[in-house]
C-alpha cells in the first residue's frame, strides 16, 4: 500500500511539475500591440483578453497621437500597431524612410457628410461653404465623397489623394474650408456642408448626428480601413498572425465594434467578413 501511495505521489507531483512548466511555456509569448483610443483600442482589448486565455500574453499600449505608433514600432518597442489606414501608411513611409507594412485588414471607419442646416444635396446652394480635413490623406477622401455626391469633378486619374487643385469642375463654386480633422465635429455649425468621420461625433457624445450623415462612405473604401502593422522583418510572424485571427473571428470583437459605433452599421464596415481582401 505504501508503495503504491508513493508511486502515486510521485506521478502527481510529476503532472503538477508538467503543468507548471506547461503554464510558463504558454505564457513565454508576448505580443505589444499599438493602438489609438476608442473604438480601435476597445476592440483590441477583447482580443487581447481572449489571446490571453489562449496563451498569448498581448500588452495594449495606447497612444494619443497619430506620429508615435509608428516611430515605437520602427523602434521595436512594439510589435504591431493597429491605428491607420494604407494611406495614412504609405504617407508615413514615404516621409519617414521607416520599413513597415500592413499585414492585415481591420475595421473600416466610414465617413460622412453631414449639416445641420440642409437635408438633401439638391438644398446646398450656391457658394456654399464646404469643410474638409487639411491633411492631405484625409481631404482626398472627404473630396472622392463629394464627388460621389454629384458637387464637383475631380480630375480624371487623380487617384486616393485628391487635394482641392484636382477640382476641375465646380458648378455650385464651393467655399472649401481646410480645417484640422478632429476639429471638424464642432465646425459643422460654421460650415454649410462637411466631412465627417461618425466615430468622432459619437465620442464627443453626439451619437444621434454620426447617425444623419446625408451619404456615407462604404465597403468599397477599403483602402481606408485601419491596418495591421508590422515591420517589414516581423511580416511573417506566427504571433501576429495568431492575434489578427482571434481579431478577425472573435464574436465579441464584433460585438464591441458595433457598440463602439452607437449600434449603427453604417457607420462602420468590416471588410474581412465582406469578401474583400484582408492584407
Amino acid at each position: 500500500m505504501r508503495n503504491r501511495l508513493l508511486g502515486t505521489f510521485r506521478a502527481l507531483a510529476g503532472t503538477a511539475v508538467a503543468v507548471s512548466l506547461m503554464a510558463t511555456a504558454v505564457f513565454a509569448d508576448t505580443l505589444k500591440v499599438g493602438v489609438t483610443p476608442g473604438s480601435l483600442a476597445d476592440s483590441v482589448e477583447v482580443a487581447a483578453a481572449e489571446a490571453r486565455e489562449q496563451g498569448i500574453d498581448v500588452k495594449v499600449i495606447e497612444f494619443t497621437d497619430w506620429a508615435t505608433p509608428n516611430v515605437a514600432l520602427d523602434a521595436g518597442d512594439l510589435d504591431v500597431n493597429y491605428f491607420q489606414h494604407q494611406a495614412f501608411l504609405n504617407n508615413a513611409v514615404s516621409e519617414t524612410g521607416f520599413k513597415l507594412k500592413s499585414v492585415a485588414v481591420g475595421l473600416l471607419p466610414n465617413l460622412g457628410l453631414y449639416s445641420s442646416k440642409y437635408k438633401s444635396f439638391d438644398e446646398v446652394p450656391q457658394g456654399a461653404r464646404v469643410g474638409v480635413a487639411n491633411d492631405p490623406v484625409n481631404q482626398g477622401r472627404g473630396l472622392l465623397l463629394i464627388e460621389r455626391a454629384g458637387l464637383i469633378k475631380l480630375r480624371e486619374g487623380v487617384g486616393a489623394r485628391p487635394t482641392i487643385d484636382d477640382i476641375v469642375e465646380n458648378k455650385r463654386e464651393l467655399q472649401f474650408v481646410e480645417i484640422e480633422g478632429p476639429q471638424l465635429v464642432r465646425a459643422l455649425d460654421d460650415v454649410d456642408l462637411a466631412q465627417g468621420y461618425p466615430a468622432h461625433y459619437v465620442n464627443a457624445g453626439l451619437a444621434d448626428i454620426a447617425g444623419q450623415a446625408l451619404l456615407y462612405s462604404g465597403i468599397d473604401d477599403t483602402d481606408y480601413a485601419i491596418r495591421f502593422v508590422t515591420r517589414e522583418n516581423n511580416a511573417d510572424s506566427a504571433l501576429v498572425r495568431r492575434f489578427v485571427e482571434i481579431y478577425q473571428n472573435s464574436d465579441a470583437v464584433k460585438a464591441q465594434i458595433h457598440k463602439s459605433f452607437a449600434e449603427n452599421d453604417k457607420l462602420y464596415s468590416l471588410p474581412w467578413t465582406q469578401g474583400q481582401p484582408v492584407n
